[in-house]
């Protein structure tokens, strides 16, 4: 069953249902086997009353005229095939009814077949008589055999017995049953135009007797049984389906069944009279032919352009009805149509899917039928009361599905014809649980930066883009003296004193500015304005917010006087630590001696995260008159222990060598020295520059190499083995110092330094040995080694090329630069 026909209610129900590409309306398949019972019962009730005659014997002056001339077995086959077709056109037809159709069929045929072979070969079978004898005698004076139908009967029975059981076959083409259907008609038709015209030899063939008229008008019903027996198929369905084929079809079919014989009659009426001869009637029958069939051809053209139009007009509204199935099929809401009793008339799959509900199960049903009562009760509802209203209604609803509750935007509206009543209701529900989750979320959202907002301890204020309050919490009257009221839709700027507005202004609106502005804090000159004209120092922190509109500023504001007060309270105790830091520094490190022929420059930086101590030294030791002892160490850490540390190394290290320990002895006993403190880890070099031998005799407990620029070369490491820090033996070490001895022609520079000049973090500690070494060959390159002021040159250069912010350094720096003079110099004594 289409669906059509499934959905009472909506306009077009009737619509054609499609049978092979072409459609057909119901009420006109029901009419046409109507149509078809009633021929084959009028056909076997003909052969019925010609049975009749033959078994009351009537006298033959006292029948219809003609139905003395029906045989009896002609009488049976019309009642078998009567009934034959009967049952094939019924609708429903029990099994054994259909076997007894068919047996009906068979023996129609069967009698005709036999008859057939009587005629062909001349033999007698004895099935004219079978029944009844034939007491009219005139066919047997004719040479006629007795109660034998005439052969066109004959044919007329068999193809009509075949034609039934083909009917009843639907896995036989319907064409098997039409077109012999159309032939036992013919026969009929056949005959009656004989009798009609007074054309006896349409009656018979040859010299054999003819059909007799009853049996003529029974085989015309019987031809339109079979014909009509399967309407929606063959030849008939081209007949009968409401499109362009079957509305020319029928126009041609009755013009050739009235037509031709009308004027026939009238050509031949009139030659009867005498009004023409043969020849003008012919030509009149002919003129006849071609003016009604123009006209009925015009009539049919007329008939087609309607129906292409009626085509066109109904391919566009199919075309329509295409785009809108195929809306509702990929919408993403659930859409439905309900008539006004409430029954579905059609559902998208999203509506299966939201109900758990297969299409099939709802349309043609209620609410009530297939959703849950409650909500039965409430669609219903909304449908009486888009009714009433006559308009669309949009409301929020929160429906209990299969799949758990569901929030949807539900539209519902009538559907009107043309006239403007309503015929339909349509509803459209859009699930938006996802939006209202987001809404409810952002609104708890909103309630909780209010609630955080108001309980923040500072005052917190939130700006538009051109600096106008346009939220603020509580805490702005406590710190400023004036109510978020009063604040909000003023300019954020008159909380800020007057002459320094200008700048405030500038800050906030370069923070804007900024392509990706990250969270900021400002507390350097900036200032706030309490209600009573009082100005105090505030810390601003500053950060963006982006809305739907536009981007809004937060600014927190929090009073500093406090911090300020204590921050310089700290400085000033800072600065005096650091006073007291540096001056013992000094005076732990001593002053070098000032040598004639030994001339050297040195720079000492403090690191400025500590009080500006640590454990960097130097030291110029005369030994003799040729003879001077250079030594530079570091003990590792920073502050107070570290510098005193240092003071004591110094102070041995002067003695030792004083006391003419060589190098590597001096470092033994230094060893031992720092092994007996805790903890504690030093580098150290010491070297003897022997200006008589022009030798230099040096040991390193750990230090970074000294680089030596010669005369004539470019500055290079000084080579020397390298021991371990002191304090490293006592952890379990052993290693001995080595001490070696290196040429140093007169005019050379030597240069020692700690880790601070060079240590980067990330670096590699050799690759800034070597850029130290090559800054110290680009700095004293050409430079005289005996002038104090080229040395101090040299130094400034190195510092300012290896530390590029000394004012920011967070390390102890020591550098000394030693230059050995060439030999007009001053001696020792000199």
């Amino acid at each position: 069953m289409t669906r059509e026909q499934q959905t009472p209610g909506l306009p077009g129900a009737h619509r054609p249902e499609q049978v092979d590409g072409l459609p057909f309306r119901l009420p006109v398949l029901r009419a046409a086997r109507a149509v078809a019972r009633a021929a084959a019962l009028a056909a076997g009730l003909v052969g019925l009353v010609g049975l009749i005659r033959w078994i009351t014997g009537v006298p033959t002056s006292v029948l219809p005229v003609g139905l003395a001339g029906m045989k009896a077995n002609t009488a049976v086959g019309l009642i078998a095939l009567g009934f034959s077709m009967f049952v094939t056109t019924r609708a429903q037809t029990r099994p054994w009814m259909l076997a007894a159709a068919r047996a009906a069929a068979v023996l129609a045929a069967l009698l005709g077949a036999l008859t057939l072979v009587e005629y062909v070969t001349g033999a007698n079978l004895g099935i004219d008589e079978l029944l009844f004898q034939d007491r009219d005698r005139l066919a047997e004076a004719k040479g006629q055999p007795p109660g034998r139908m005439a052969p066109n009967t004959a044919v007329a029975l068999v193809l009509a017995g075949a034609a039934s059981v083909c009917a009843g076959a639907s896995r036989i083409s319907a064409w098997a049953s039409q077109i012999p259907g159309l032939a036992v008609g013919a026969l009929g038709v056949l005959r009656l135009y004989g009798a009609a015209y007074g054309v006896p030899e349409l009656e018979r063939f040859g010299a054999y007797i003819g059909i007799a008229p009853p049996t003529a008008v029974a085989l015309v019903l019987l031809g339109a049984a079979l014909f009509l027996a399967r309407p929606r198929e063959g030849l008939a369905g081209l007949l009968l389906n409401v499109g362009t084929t079957g509305a020319l079809g029928r126009w041609l079919f009755v013009t050739v069944l009235i037509v031709p014989p009308l004027l026939g009659w009238a050509v031949l009426a009139g030659e009867d009279a005498e009004v023409f001869g043969p020849r003008l009637g012919t030509a009149l029958l002919v003129f006849g032919h071609v003016a009604v069939f123009t006209s009925v051809i015009f009539v049919t053209l007329t008939v087609g352009r309607r129906v292409e139009v009626a085509h066109g007009r109904l391919a566009w509204q199919v075309r329509q009805n295409e785009l809108l199935q195929a809306f509702l099929e990929h919408t993403p809401s659930v859409v439905f149509i309900k008539d006004l009793e409430g029954r579905f008339l059609e559902v998208n799959t999203k509506f299966e899917q939201a109900f758990s509900l297969p299409r099939s199960q709802a349309l043609g049903r209620r609410d009530q039928d297939v959703l849950p009562s409650e909500l039965a009760r409430q669609s219903r509802a909304s449908d009486l009361a888009v009714l009433a209203e006559g308009r669309p209604i949009q409301r929020q609803k929160t429906l209990a599905l299969p799949g758990g509750p569901r929030e949807f935007l539900s539209t519902r509206f009538p559907l009107n014809d043309a006239s403007g009543k309503p015929y339909a209701v349509c509803g459209v529900y859009t699930d938006i649980t996802e939006r209202v989750a987001a809404e409810r979320e952002v609104q708890r959202s909103h309630r909780r930066f209010l609630a955080l907002l108001e309980s923040a301890p500072d005052a917190t204020l939130i700006t538009d883009g051109s600096g106008t309050v346009v939220l603020a919490n509580p805490q702005v009257r406590r710190l400023f003296g004036r109510t978020p009221g009063e604040l909000v839709g003023t300019e954020v700027v008159g909380l800020v004193p007057v002459s320094r507005r200008r700048r405030h202004r500038a800050l906030l609106g370069a923070y804007l500015r900024l392509r990706d502005p990250k969270p900021t804090v400002l507390d350097r000159e900036l200032y706030g304005l309490r209600g009573d004209g009082s100005e105090f120092p505030v810390e601003v922190s500053v950060s963006s917010l982006q809305s739907e509109q536009e981007t809004l500023v937060v600014l927190t504001v929090r009073d500093i006087t406090e911090r300020r007060r204590l921050e310089a309270e700290r400085a000033q105790r800072y600065e005096q630590q650091r006073r007291i830091a540096y001056t013992l520094q000094h005076s732990l490190m001593g002053e070098p001696p000032r040598l004639a022929y030994l001339p050297c420059a040195y720079r000492y930086l403090a690191s400025v995260q500590d009080p500006g101590v640590g454990g960097d030294w130097f030291d110029v030791i005369p030994l003799d008159e040729r003879r001077t002892g250079v030594l530079i160490g570091d003990v590792m850490g920073r502050g107070l222990e570290a510098a005193a540390v240092m003071g004591q190394l110094r102070a041995a290290s002067h003695a030792l060598a004083r006391a003419g320990a060589p190098p590597s002895g001096l470092m033994n006993s230094l060893d031992t020295f720092v092994s007996d403190l805790p903890d504690q880890l030093v580098t150290c070099v010491y070297l003897v520059l022997d200006q008589g031998r022009h030798e230099v005799t040096l040991c390193s407990a750990g230090h970074l190499p000294v680089i030596a620029l010669p005369p004539d070369g470019p500055a290079c490491r000084l080579g020397a083995p390298v021991g371990v820090p002191l304090g490293v033996n006592d952890l379990g070490g052993g290693v001995p110092f080595e001490e070696v001895t290196r040429p140093l022609p007169p005019g050379s520079a030597l240069v020692l330094y700690t880790d601070g000049l060079i240590e980067r973090p990330g670096t590699d500690i050799e690759v800034q040995v070597d850029v130290l070494t090559h800054t110290v060959d680009v700095a004293l390159k050409g430079a005289s080694a005996d002038d104090p002021g080229s040395l101090d040159r040299a130094a400034d250069r190195l510092i300012r090329t290896l530390i590029t912010d000394t004012a920011a350094y967070d390390d102890d720096v020591t550098l000394l630069l030693v230059g050995v003079p060439g030999q007009d110099a001053p001696d020792a004594d000199g």
